[in-house]
């Protein structure tokens, strides 16, 4: 092989391995910060992954919020009216958040079924609903309000 020739062959290989190991590394860091949304439904039917970062998204259900008397926990439910996940955050809740109202809790999901939450972010007034809770409603047969279509 001619020495030029191999010199080329040589930078495209450090190249394309140098860009395969880049690419591998940026998917890698980018896999432990995916945050997926699942609606109550898909919870409830095994569909998210238990132990993973996820999102859950729909109306708080009204007589379902508890609050300790002796810490910040709040325990709550979200349905999607097919289904409901009940919801453990320790934490101040946001000002706007209601029973009744369109809620999203991003956290872990443990072997029992309860979203773990380390954040809750609620509707900013009544006219908004995050996107990923209206599409859930409608999937369900129900608008943002909880009134069945």
């Amino acid at each position: 092989m001619h020495p030029v020739r191999k010199q080329r062959l040589y930078l495209v290989l450090f190249v394309v391995l140098f860009s395969s190991a880049a690419i591998g590394l940026v998917m890698y860091a980018l896999s432990g910060n995916i945050n997926l949304f699942f609606p109550p439904a898909e919870v409830a039917q095994g569909k998210a992954p238990v132990g993973q970062p996820i999102r859950v998204g729909g109306m708080v259900v009204d007589g379902s919020v508890q609050r300790s008397t002796d810490s910040l926990v709040v325990r709550f439910e979200l349905t999607d009216y097919q289904a409901t996940v009940p919801v453990s955050y320790e934490g101040i809740l946001p000002d706007l958040f209601g029973e009744g109202q369109g809620a999203v809790a991003s956290g872990v999901l443990d072997e029992q079924g309860v979203l773990r939450a380390s954040e809750v972010l609620a509707k900013h007034d009544e006219n908004y609903m995050p996107p990923e809770v209206a599409d859930a409603l409608e999937q369900s047969g129900y608008d943002h309000k909880g009134n069945a279509k």
